[in-house]
């Protein structure tokens, strides 16, 4: 539900990706007034559109890069483009014309790419076909850059039917997934290798189901030996795990059926092992990893700096555990080397396994001291060295520097707003240097280079696109930029804008909550405004942030020009740098705190001179409709009108990784799951709401709302609600739906909580 949720909730994607759509005026570039927003320039045109730069890839050495760029002469296709970090110097490696299939006549789409180890070939990426959430299905094709010899990959396999196909490390061979097996193919015409045969729709090899992919974020599930002997992979059994059946009303006479191996909290999960086969083909050597697979989780798994090892990471069913463990490719014995515990859940958002001192020891993160920071454990597990210090959690790993001993990572110990890159030295000595200069505000994202000498970087602030540019580190110089966005950048800079404040409140327990607020273009402090409140307020995501927010902050900027004040708070349980404890404190409270501090700072802004109190509203997406449904259901004194967009409202529905996580098991506490669930609190609706949802999500199942609607039935309590058919959980699929669906959500508010007061009634004679 959160990685979806986070990429979904500015429907940022759907800018870049979609055609232009039918709407009520000319959606064009050329807006009457450009200093006025509407739902038909936001939702409705391409006008708001980033500068593209990649898919990038850094080279051998990391002094330069590979990227894509229109072919030449107005010809069809994209270039693959090389340039040199220092110099800027261009060479076209690849041009489109080559990469023109047999009898096409076209070029093939590059969707992505990937060079063999000595750059003499070019694996393509093309015709992709979706799988859960990304398109992770699709043809591959080789090119020979000596030659010249285009190649599609898979023999006679079925189009679009290749997952996750990686050379081997020699270049010789490119191993992939087909239909759950995984197979070998020679690039010098041989015998393409079959190494697994029992892969079906519940034996799952070298892939993930549904919810390993989800919540774990494992797509690609095998892994080349540094030899190229051996390929390492999962296998899952996802017999028991039962289906949940979407129905699809609307693409045919008749309704029919789709199957989704669904493990709902509490229930049968896939069980998951980790094996090593050879790659000319053989029996797979099985790692011997002691406990129930269907109680555990295999999280990681890499080669070990060695062709002899694997390393795992296993997390309980409860994920309070974790361990690294060992794994010998020959014999499968295993051994754990750390463990890691916590009274609520060992966190895996910010990841970071490098090996160091040629395998010797490696770098990892850590919470064990309540606050998230990088360690050097020995290989052995005998040492434990912490690299950074002080009261400040790491928000992302950049790279390591082993030759001059550096750890680059984001942080940000003054402001959880914001991101900047920082070193710290791999001994552990020193402090903290903040490498982003000190005049840069806003938010930072590193790509680094192999020894981190170059970066692509991207910088973007609340309110302001982002730039792309090339930085040397570690003096942050910009050797150039490489995505401007100017275009971008002036039309929003164009439009008619009021001030936007950053602040922190007290919920009333004396907790101090983060927020943000934009007013008006001709704000006035003497009048009173209404107030909508965006949230979020799980575990997996933030809103309070000094970055650029896409279509969503255009459609709030929007509201603001119609007379809002829009605001965020992020309440405890966020994962905002704050430490182990702000992020933790929710465990089996999801529902209960998060609403509970969410309530408490809207009512300290309402104490603001210029919100009208009597005229607050709140919304949110997945995790967000959730909050939003808490807030309304146990603070109706504080929220006049909700807004919930594919809700969870009965947790006990969704699945196993996510919600066990943050609530433990439904039998072990069966009344949290329920003081959790908005259904638990409907009947105490009393403002107005509105619920929105697809009939086709995968993720949240449409089946929550089903069951708060005839809570609300039950209780006999007014609300309104837009099923809309066969839509996943970003709904977006169709003509105009985002559109339709942000039109909708406008017209609510308008019409329930107005822009300007009512009119006072008449005094009666």
């Amino acid at each position: 539900m959160i990685r979806t949720y986070l990429r979904l909730l500015c429907v940022f994607a759907l800018l870049l990706a979609a055609g232009p759509l039918a709407a009520q005026q000319d959606p064009g570039s050329e807006a009457a007034d450009p200093a006025e927003l509407s739902l038909e320039r936001i939702f409705g045109s391409r006008e708001f559109r980033n500068e593209r730069f990649g898919p990038a890839r850094w080279l051998e050495g990391g002094n330069a890069y590979t990227t894509l760029e229109p072919a030449a002469a107005g010809a069809a296709g994209m270039d693959i483009v090389q340039y040199d970090a220092a110099t800027g110097e261009r060479t076209v490696l690849v041009a489109a014309g080559r990469l023109v299939p047999a009898g096409s006549g076209a070029p093939l789409e590059i969707e992505d790419y990937q060079w063999s180890p000595d750059g003499s070939k070019l694996l393509v990426f093309t015709n992709s076909e979706r799988v859960w959430r990304e398109n992770t299905r699709g043809d591959y094709w080789v090119l020979d850059l000596g030659s010249g010899a285009l190649h599609k990959l898979g023999g006679d396999a079925p189009e679009s039917t290749l997952m996750f196909a990686k050379f081997s490390p020699e270049g010789d061979r490119v191993a992939y997934v087909r239909q759950n097996n995984i197979y070998v193919e020679p690039l010098d015409g041989g015998t393409i290798i079959q190494l697994t045969t029992d892969g079906s729709r519940t034996t799952i090899n070298g892939t993930f189901d549904w919810v390993y992919e989800e919540e774990l974020g494992l797509q690609d599930g095998w892994r080349w030996s540094p030899d190229g002997e051996r390929i390492a992979y999962w296998q899952l059994d996802a017999t028991g795990v039962r289906d949940f059946l979407l129905l699809n009303a609307t693409d045919s006479l008749y309704s029919f059926t789709i199957p989704v191996q669904y493990p709902k909290a509490g229930t049968t999960n896939s069980a998951a092992r980790v094996g090593v086969v050879p790659a000319s083909g053989g029996e797979t050597r099985w790692m011997d990893v002691p406990g129930d697979p269907r109680e555990n989780y295999i999280a990681r798994m890499e080669w070990a700096a060695s062709s002899d090892e694997i390393v795992m990471q296993r997390l309980n069913r409860l994920q309070n555990t974790l361990e690294i463990m060992l794994g010998e490719a020959a014999s499968g014995q295993v051994r754990t080397i750390h463990t890691e515990r916590d009274s609520a859940w060992v966190d895996m958002r910010v990841e970071l396994m490098e090996w160091l001192d040629d395998g010797r020891e490696f770098a990892w993160i850590s919470e064990s001291d309540g606050w998230r920071h990088a360690y050097v454990i020995a290989r052995d597990g005998s040492s434990k060295r912490l690299v950074t210090r002080g009261e400040y959690d790491i928000i992302d790993v950049v790279g390591i520097d082993e030759e001059d001993g550096w750890l680059y990572y984001i942080a940000s110990p003054e402001d959880p707003a914001r991101a900047f890159l920082f070193r710290s030295r791999l001994d552990g000595e020193g402090s903290p240097v903040r490498v982003t200069p000190s005049d840069m505000s806003g938010s930072h994202s590193y790509d680094a280079s192999p020894g981190v000498e170059w970066a692509f970087h991207v910088q973007s602030s609340f309110g302001t696109p982002p730039i792309t540019d090339l930085v040397h580190l570690p003096d942050h110089r910009v050797q150039r930029v490489l995505a401007a966005n100017q275009v971008y950048r002036d039309k929003v800079a164009a439009l008619d804008r009021g001030e936007v404040e950053f602040f922190r409140v007290d919920q009333g327990d004396g907790v101090m909550i983060d927020g943000w607020i934009m007013k008006p273009p001709d704000f006035d402090p003497a009048r009173k405004y209404p107030l909508l409140v965006h949230v979020y307020g799980e575990p997996w995501g933030t809103t309070v942030e000094d970055g650029w927010g896409g279509s969503s902050y255009l459609w709030h900027l929007f509201l603001t020009q119609q007379g809002y004040l829009v605001a965020s708070v992020d309440p405890r349980g966020t994962p905002a740098p704050r430490g182990r404890e702000w992020r933790k404190t929710i465990y089996r409270r999801i529902g209960t705190l998060t609403s509970r501090d969410i309530a408490g700072a809207v009512a300290a802004i309402e104490e603001w001179p210029y919100v009208d109190a009597d005229r607050t509203a709140i919304w949110g997406w997945s995790g967000g409709g959730s909050q939003t449904l808490n807030s309304l259901f146990r603070y109706p004194d504080v929220f006049e009108t909700g807004m919930a967009v594919a809700p969870v409202p009965d947790i006990r529905l969704y699945d196993t990784i996510y919600q066990e996580r943050y609530m433990g098991l439904p039998q072990d506490n069966p009344e949290d799951y329920e003081q959790s669930s908005p259904l638990t609190f409907a009947d105490q609706l009393q403002g107005n709401l509105l619920v929105v949802h697809g009939t086709g999500d995968d993720n949240v199942h449409y089946q929550g709302t089903e069951r708060l609607i005839n809570a609300l039935v039950a209780a006999n309590k007014p609300f309104q609600m837009m099923a809309y058919p066969n839509r996943t959980h970003g709904i977006f699929e169709g003509e105009n739906t985002t559109l339709h669906l942000y039109s909708l959500l406008t017209r609510y508010l308008e019409e329930h909580t107005p822009p300007e007061p009512e009119d006072p009634a008449p005094a009666s004679r």
